[in-house]
């Protein structure tokens, strides 16, 4: 049975650059290939030249070009402004978040690919959504640009499958925390840069509310979701719109507890700014049985041990670099 060819759209970013090497990890070096828009000399510290090609999403020939060149067979397709970046610049967001996603969809129905992975997020809740344990389907009534396009994703992912037969599969993301790669943009990354700050100086300042809950997924969690998603048979993806996810859920002040049973000299402070209008604006807790009675979903990291592991990487990281 000849192998599928894989390739990743916004590979240099948070998500992206880990998932490519899961990928390798799973179907093969030779079989994985990245594309962002940065250009070649900008990535060389990230990935071999022969696996990486330069493409701008919005590029519709050219994204045809590379996969039509390297046979590509699945596509995971996750370039997008995320929502406080896109907040700065709704415009362009919603021009790279939706024409961007219309190429992909396109290209798969085009060329006839296998898969499409596309990533969604809790932004498609809204200020009338059940805050606690929301679930599956629900009132959904975005106040962010990416939250819409997020949305507005969903249902397209839905119509394209139903319309054309493209197996397109989808996670709605909590906030993704992981040590590998800087932070993206998004409302969620304090729970990444607190991490750091408490490393280096002891000390951090947070844009939200200390009581302010999230949903979050700890990187090791999101990877084995992604793939096991795309690796799990068609017939039990019975949503094409999105899947609720959820690892766990807490606060700034849970984290920062957590983050002091270990540098117990750690210490927070708070200064909310617009990014806790939109923090506001999403669930506290996310009700995700549909994934885990449909293809198995399950969390393996809760708080106290994803601090651990993000302290221990973090720590060896900067010890490095001295």
């Amino acid at each position: 049975m000849q192998k599928d060819n894989i390739l990743v759209i916004g590979a240099c970013g948070q998500l992206g650059t880990e998932l490519t090497f899961e990928l390798m990890k799973v179907h093969g070096e030779d079989h994985v290939f990245a594309c962002d828009i940065r250009k070649e000399k900008e990535v060389k510290h990230l990935f071999d030249t022969g696996i990486y090609r330069h493409l701008n999403v919005l590029d519709a020939k050219k994204l045809y070009a590379i996969i039509t060149e390297l046979k590509i067979t699945q596509v995971y397709h996750l370039a997008a402004y995320l929502s406080a970046s896109g907040e700065r610049n709704p415009a362009a967001a919603w021009e790279l978040n939706m024409d961007g996603l219309f190429n992909v969809l396109n290209a798969a129905k085009d060329l006839g690919l296998r898969k499409v992975y596309w990533p969604s997020s809790i932004a498609v809740f809204g200020p009338n959504t059940p805050p606690q344990s929301t679930p599956q389907n629900c009132v959904m009534d975005p106040n962010t640009v990416y939250g819409i396009t997020k949305l507005a994703g969903e249902r397209y992912s839905e119509y394209y499958n139903k319309r054309y037969g493209v197996d397109v599969r989808s996670l709605r993301y909590p906030g993704l925390i992981g040590w590998k790669s800087a932070p993206g943009g998004g409302t969620t990354d304090y729970a990444v840069t607190i991490y750091h700050e408490a490393l280096l100086h002891k000390k951090f300042e947070c844009f939200l509310k200390a009581d302010t809950a999230l949903p979050m997924l700890y990187m090791p969690d999101a990877l084995r979701a992604t793939i096991d998603i795309m690796e799990a048979p068609s017939e039990k993806i019975k949503i094409r719109s999105s899947y609720n996810l959820s690892g766990m859920s807490f606060t700034p002040k849970e984290v920062a507890m957590s983050i002091k049973k270990l540098i117990p000299e750690f210490k927070i402070t708070y200064a909310p700014d617009y990014r806790q209008a939109i923090a506001d604006s999403w669930p506290n807790s996310i009700d995700d049985k549909m994934a885990k009675k449909h293809w198995g979903w399950k969390p393996k990291f809760d708080l106290d041990k994803m601090t651990k592991d993000m302290l221990e990487n973090l720590g060896r990281q900067y010890a490095m670099k001295k």
